[in-house]
């Protein structure tokens, strides 16, 4: 039988998910939104790309929300994201953001236990880990079928700048980043290589806590630059998530997981190494880390814990 991923939440990142996704052939795709007209024109658009760009599947888009039925994978990025506004310059409160999307993530939630109740959850929306709490209190799945997308895409920039510091391809550098998803982010100096050469031999101290803390900045790059959220980024990293549990390819992912002990902290979703294969999250990886790196773990920690509390879950 084939695949079916359902994208929920058919915006910027929702959509570009489906064409990566498409381009991969993983399987039909589902396009859900609250607006009828952009799912359906998007998935009729991108059904259009397939003859010129090579790849057969199915594409759909509705705004009722049984267009998720039976799907094997849904990727959540349904919410406000963090946008300008273009009156004040300001962007939403942290309170805000959580408060909307917590209701937003609440529906969705709902309508995947009626609709996909076997199903993987990918969560995009932000604040991730927050929203990761709620699929897991609203449709009591399993810890391993809910998974978090952030660590995926903070590496995956972490590497980018590498890469363009150093004058080397992508395909080269290893790295990972771990911990909450935002300014508290976690890059592991000492988990990162050039083909097997540790990047400090190649590169200063100094340099690379700059490109940290770029890394740490750059979706507030996007948005500064552009005015609203990245997704070009974002939904690559979602598609090689997505490609990694229907593939059971059991790559090595840093993804927001559930902890049951790991690292020291349980009951709560934070950015670590994952397995991630057909079960979803199969394993998550503890590393050594350094006394600087476990300190910037338990400073994100807290910090994730914070934004958690601000949901009102016992």
């Amino acid at each position: 039988m084939q695949n079916k991923i359902a994208l929920y939440g058919a915006g910027n990142v929702g959509a570009t998910t489906a064409h990566w996704l498409a381009q991969k052939e993983l399987g039909d795709l589902a396009l859900f939104d609250i607006y009828e007209q952009i799912a359906k024109v998007k998935a009729l658009d991108l059904m259009q790309s397939g003859p010129a760009a090579g790849f057969d599947a199915k594409i759909t888009g509705s705004n009722d929300p049984e267009i998720i039925a039976d799907a094997n994978i849904v990727v959540v990025s349904a919410g406000v994201p963090r946008r300008k506004d273009p009156e004040t310059g300001k962007y939403p409160g942290r309170d805000e953001l959580i408060k909307i999307n917590q209701v937003v993530m609440e529906q969705a939630s709902e309508n995947i236990k009626r609709y996909a109740p076997d199903s993987i959850v990918i969560v995009v929306t932000n604040p991730i880990e927050a929203m990761c709490h709620v699929v897991k209190e609203v449709t009591g799945f399993p810890n391993e079928r809910i998974i978090g997308q952030a660590g995926a895409l903070d590496t995956t920039r972490y590497k980018a700048f590498i890469a363009m510091e150093l004058g080397v391809s992508v395909k080269d550098v290893n790295g990972l980043v771990i911990g909450g998803h935002g300014d508290a982010m976690v890059p592991l100096p000492t988990h990162t290589t050039i083909s097997g050469i540790p990047i400090l031999d190649l590169i200063s101290e100094k340099r690379l806590e700059e490109i940290i803390h770029r890394t740490a900045h750059g979706g507030g790059e996007i948005v500064n630059l552009l005015g609203y959220s990245s997704y070009y980024a974002a939904a690559a990293a979602t598609a090689q998530t997505v490609e990694s549990i229907l593939k059971d390819q059991k790559r090595l992912i840093p993804s927001v997981v559930y902890t049951q002990g790991e690292y020291g902290y349980t009951d709560l979703f934070i950015g670590l190494p994952a397995i991630l294969g057909c079960k979803g999250v199969e394993k998550i990886i503890e590393l050594n880390l350094d006394f600087d790196e476990k300190a910037k773990l338990e400073y994100s920690m807290n910090s994730v814990k914070d934004v958690v509390a601000l949901l009102g879950y016992n």
